[in-house]
């Protein structure tokens, strides 16, 4: 029963959003007035290149192989996803002759490392401590950092990225201005270089960690308070069960479960994120990267990068839909 009412819709689920996604990111870039053959001629003559007028067909040709334009649209759809599947996401415009492919592999682990990690531990202690101080919402403790979240909350992002930025980078300079690791550094698993990719990622993180944290921590200490109220907590209470039991067995387990859903969909949100923060910190991951390929009109690395993403989000979500049974027994015994 709960293989065939809740699994396998969800994996066909899966696989529908991945291809509607990947059908989108191919048709989309096309609609853009740049013609990205006709970009590169221009770039060509602009740096001084002389052009056969008789060679101009085949140059054409030659181009529009390379970045899988040719035939109709049906066509170039069909070969697509042939070179999908053999993991060809074709070259770089930009960075001509590189690999998609090895550019997003390049950047893939800053991005990760940074966001993933920040999501989920913002997730985890906001949750934690909200969920305390939902229970204990009248202590002191709790009204201060909840007048705290209340102020950081409602930042936006990119300003409260800012403020870091000025005061611990070029104000009191403790932190590095821009970068993922010192200048000069090739990555390695040496000490030297991780304590520098630390170093270089404590205002980043600590910008996407203070705020998440703050919205957790609002969201859960106010689930908290509501289940609090219920029937069953005041009936634990006066039938003596030890009150760590009622907070983590009763309350905090119960208030966890919109939380999980919630973590899914902000784990949608780690790609958007990851534009603004590694814009605003120079940071060398996909957010930095999707940038230049804009920017520069590349439409290969714009479709490498969303189809990386929506395969990796879309993935997320499964994952959390995946384990939602185990936190919910309804779900088991449905």
């Amino acid at each position: 029963m709960f293989l065939k009412q809740y699994l396998i819709p969800r994996l066909i689920q899966y696989v529908l959003v991945i291809f509607l996604g990947i059908t989108a990111v191919f048709f989309i870039p096309r609609l853009l007035p740049n013609d990205p053959v006709l970009r590169t001629i221009a770039e060509m003559r602009a740096r001084g290149s002389y052009l056969e007028p008789g060679a101009m067909d085949k140059i054409i040709a030659d181009l529009q192989q390379m970045y899988g334009l040719e035939g109709t649209l049906f066509d170039q759809y069909l070969a697509f996803w042939g070179r999908l599947f053999r993991g060809d996401l074709g070259v770089s415009f930009f960075q001509f002759p590189t690999p998609v492919l090895d550019l997003i592999m390049t950047a893939l682990p800053w991005t990760t490392g940074l966001l993933l990690t920040t999501t989920l531990l913002s997730w985890a202690l906001g949750n934690l401590i909200g969920g305390f101080a939902g229970y204990y919402a009248n202590r002191r403790w709790s009204r201060a950092l909840d007048t705290v979240a209340m102020v950081v909350r409602p930042l936006p992002y990119y300003i409260f990225a800012f403020a870091l930025l000025l005061l611990f980078a070029y104000l009191l300079r403790w932190f590095p201005v821009s970068g993922g690791a010192r200048l000069g550094m090739r990555p390695s698993w040496t000490w030297t270089f991780v304590q520098s990719v630390l170093w270089h990622s404590v205002l980043p993180a600590l910008s996407i960690f203070i705020l998440s944290a703050a919205v957790w921590f609002q969201t859960m200490k106010l689930v908290v308070q509501n289940i609090n109220a219920e029937s069953f907590v005041a009936y634990a209470k006066l039938s003596g069960v030890r009150e760590h039991r009622i907070v983590s067995r009763y309350v905090i387990r119960n208030a966890l479960l919109p939380q999980i859903t919630g973590l899914g969909l902000s784990l949608g949100l780690i790609f958007s994120g990851a534009l603004i923060t590694e814009i605003v910190y120079s940071y060398p991951g996909l957010g930095t990267l999707l940038y230049n390929a804009i920017v520069n009109g590349d439409y290969n690395l714009i479709m490498g990068i969303t189809i990386f993403s929506i395969v990796a989000i879309t993935t997320s979500v499964l994952i959390v839909d995946l384990i939602y049974p185990f936190f919910d027994p309804r779900i088991r015994y449905r």
